[in-house]
């Protein structure tokens, strides 16, 4: 299958750089932003048209934060804009719960996530490239369509970036990790800047800004992003309170005179940092790897109805648990284990696992060059400015090596600050 037309809506880092890619591929492309500015920025750069399309495209890339993900997805399909849809949101499964339960047609839709963006949000800081070589995760649901799946592959393949397939709550959890903790872990270390004395930051180093750098997202956007992956963030970071609270003590500990805390108390806080900081070694050290290509990888094979792939023998299998798509272009299965052909899954079951990489903005962090992705991996806005259809705009808001899907700027939260995380309507 060959894409042809297609419309992408929201025209972010995320979106622009999908639609350059596409458009470089020969493939027509319509621009929707509810920032019309935003639209015409990326058409100046060739990255399409602004303006709906005259007839349904063959794919629609629904280019907004998660929060706003089904509501766009729901307006799309009821004004017919496309034959099949996909969208880049940095979190899955509470999307594809709505999807599943209140789109006009779930089987058209399949979700996705490419790992990849930039810590400069907006169309200007689009680029063609932005997808080359990075993990872009597919999370079907038990009703999405082969045609569906298909086409969703063919964009990945455009914008020569790896597929892999995932369940959408697996790919949750594996983001919480990888891209959002990380991200209000580098906030909580550069909001301490701010309240340090004048001369740190004239001894600040590489490592501190390496270890700040994504703290830069747009506030609004992170704040859509953590919140729709509450629950998985939470847990990390409840293990990483535990950590910090042993380390706190071993260090109050170590504080005291020698004489007061004995020699036994010494060994043990001093092992109790060194068993840390050799984890944080080891952890790292994962980084060097590249998980989805741990799994077996099997021989592409025709890929049936519903996005199943056939097995050996003719057998079907789960779209999420194909190792490769159409066309012999790999896909990671992320270890799913599904079972035989076409057993059901409760909706939202499908609920997918992340795979590789900010997406949005950032291993899930990064981009091409390893720049931070989101975890939207999209990160909308006209000349630097955070811009989202829909009032998000996943993208480049910096996030730590995935390469969440990020998103522009995110809808309004309680206790949000005046005048910053303003609702705003989907895109037109």
């Amino acid at each position: 299958m060959t894409l042809r037309t297609l419309a992408v809506v929201g025209t972010g880092l995320i979106g622009t750089s999908v639609a350059l890619a596409a458009s470089r591929r020969g493939v027509t492309v319509h621009l929707l932003d509810r920032d019309e500015s935003a639209a015409r920025t990326a058409a100046a750069l060739g990255a399409g048209s602004p303006g709906p399309p005259p007839h349904p495209v063959d794919l629609a890339v629904i280019a907004v934060p998660p929060s706003a993900a089904a509501p766009v997805l729901a307006e799309a399909q009821a004004r017919r804009l496309a034959l099949s849809y996909t969208d880049v949101a940095s979190v899955k499964a509470p999307a594809q719960r709505e999807i599943l339960a209140g789109v006009p047609d779930p089987r058209r839709y399949i979700g996705g996530h490419p790992l990849a963006g930039r810590e400069r949000s907006g169309p200007l800081a689009a680029r063609a490239d932005l997808f080359r070589g990075r993990a872009w995760v597919l999370t079907p649901t038990r009703l999405t369509s082969k045609t569906a799946f298909d086409r969703a592959l063919d964009l990945i393949a455009l914008c020569g970036a790896e597929p892999r397939v995932m369940r959408a709550r697996t790919h949750d959890d594996a983001v919480a990790l990888t891209s959002h903790a990380p991200h209000l872990v580098a906030s909580l270390m550069a909001a301490r800047l701010s309240e340090g004395p004048p001369e740190a930051a004239h001894l600040a180093g590489q490592g501190l800004r390496d270890v700040t750098r994504i703290a830069r997202g747009d506030s609004c956007l992170w704040s859509d992003i953590v919140e729709s992956n509450a629950a998985a963030v939470a847990d990390i970071l409840t293990q990483i309170q535990e950590d910090l609270g042993a380390v706190l003590a071993a260090l109050k500990d170590l504080a005291e005179p020698d004489l007061i805390r004995g020699p036994e108390a010494t060994a043990k806080s001093r092992n109790i940092l060194v068993d840390l900081l050799e984890r944080g070694i080891t952890g790292v050290e994962e980084l060097d790897t590249d998980p989805g290509r741990r799994e077996t990888v099997a021989p592409v094979r025709d890929v049936g109805p519903s996005g199943l792939d056939k097995g050996a023998g003719g057998r079907d299998m789960e779209p999420t648990g194909l190792d490769e798509g159409a066309g012999g272009r790999d896909v990671a299965s992320a270890g799913l284990d599904e079972g035989a052909a076409g057993r059901d899954v409760a909706p939202g079951g499908l609920d997918e696992g992340a795979g590789g990489g900010d997406m949005a903005s950032g291993g899930l962090d990064e981009g091409a060059g390893g720049r931070d992705m989101g975890p939207g991996g999209l990160d909308e806005g006209t000349a630097g400015r955070d811009v989202a259809s829909a009032g998000l705009d996943e993208g480049a808001a910096a996030g730590p090596d995935t390469g969440p899907g990020g998103q522009a700027r995110a809808t309004a939260r309680p206790g949000s600050r005046p005048g910053r995380c303003a609702p705003r309507e989907p895109a037109r």
